[in-house]
């Protein structure tokens, strides 16, 4: 849903300026330790500063935004234990979801190679910010399959908090998410390989938090730019 879309009488609806906040941030739009000011948020959206905390709010509930009293609001700066932190419970659940998904043989691989092929041409093109979130819809739709909605939830949060980690870690441009990989796990789960394929997400997922670079990211950001193009 575009802005205009969403926007009444009294503007946008909280959930979706949140979810304009977390694309920014999840395409690394937002850089980690960036300010979100209410003045600008409200102009970029066109609504109250009441409708703008309650977005924060929801935010700082995932982990992505830090509220500081008498400061304001700021994108989440992950620390090198939350990336230890993170990465351990993305292997416990993604382990799991790659055995009992292979395990099923499930007929439904077909949207998930589509996905890597756009993942591959996102990366080939140079659109980095495509190709970052692409990488982690690799692992969330793979979790989809389960039907198992908690589960679900529990890894978009995780995916959403890595990707924020990779911003802060990880130069412009580079990420630790390789879609080659991403290819051969798939070919794992179609081919029924349960050992083969929980395997190769293991190894996959200690090279991504072992990829993580010790290089913060600048805070800056005009807000008016990184939304000029949502519509």
């Amino acid at each position: 849903m575009s802005i205009k879309e969403a926007v009444t009488s009294r503007g946008p609806k909280p959930e979706t300026i949140a979810g304009h906040i977390r694309a920014a941030i999840i395409e690394h739009r937002l850089a980690p330790g960036a300010k979100l000011g209410e003045g600008q948020l409200c102009e970029v959206f066109g609504t109250k500063r009441g409708t703008v905390r309650q977005a924060l709010a929801l935010l700082a509930a995932d982990r992505l935004v830090d509220l500081e009293p008498n400061r304001g609001a700021f994108v989440a700066s992950p620390s090198l234990q939350d990336v230890h932190e993170v990465f351990e419970m993305r292997r416990i659940i993604e382990l799991a979801v790659v055995e009992r998904i292979s395990s099923l043989r499930t007929r439904r691989l077909g949207a998930i190679r589509e996905k890597i092929g756009r993942e591959q041409k996102a990366f080939e093109g140079r659109n980095f910010p495509l190709w970052v979130r692409l990488s982690g819809e690799f692992h969330t739709e793979l979790g989809r399959l389960t039907g198992n909605s908690v589960l679900c939830n529990c890894l978009d949060e995780l995916v959403a908090r890595s990707t924020l980690i990779s911003a802060l870690y990880e130069s412009f441009g580079r990420s630790s998410c390789s879609y080659e990989e991403h290819e051969v796990i798939l070919e794992a789960i179609e081919a029924g390989n349960t050992e083969v394929a929980v395997s190769l997400m293991s190894h996959h997922l200690q090279s991504v938090e072992r990829k993580m670079l010790d290089r913060p990211s600048q805070g800056a950001a005009d807000l008016r730019e990184v939304f000029r193009n949502v519509e």
